[in-house]
């Protein structure tokens, strides 16, 4: 199965202040129809940082990939750095903190903490 990622050269219009999204996810109108979702949330990598959340809502999550390891051609992250964070721009807070090893297991906490802070707002 293959996937249509957005590339890096695309002209994004996207920008971030601080951690909190603003603005369309790309200039053009296929490029925005594109971006990776998932459970009807957009992620979008910038670096070693997948940001994870509407833009539009008050908590978002942060992974950082830490430690990466080959694999043939690919660079699999072996430490993850969860965060959920307010969405205030560059007074965004730092709401919880936590390690796991592996992708798989800081997505499990990571969407778990950001339901959590969205229904209990």
């Amino acid at each position: 199965m293959t996937r249509n990622f957005i590339r890096p050269q695309l002209k994004l219009s996207t920008t971030f202040v601080g951690r909190k999204v603003i603005g369309t996810m790309a200039s053009s109108t296929q490029a925005k129809k594109e971006y990776l979702t998932y459970n009807g949330k957009p992620l979008l990598r910038c670096g070693n940082q997948i940001y994870y959340g509407n833009p539009e809502d008050k908590y978002i999550v942060i992974f950082r990939l830490e430690d990466q390891e080959p694999l043939n051609d690919l660079q699999i992250a072996k430490r993850v750095i969860i965060e959920l964070k307010t969405n205030e721009g560059e007074q965004s807070r730092l709401i919880r903190q936590a390690e796991r090893e592996g992708l798989y297991k800081a997505f499990d906490i990571g969407m778990f903490w950001l339901e959590q802070a969205l229904e209990n707002g």
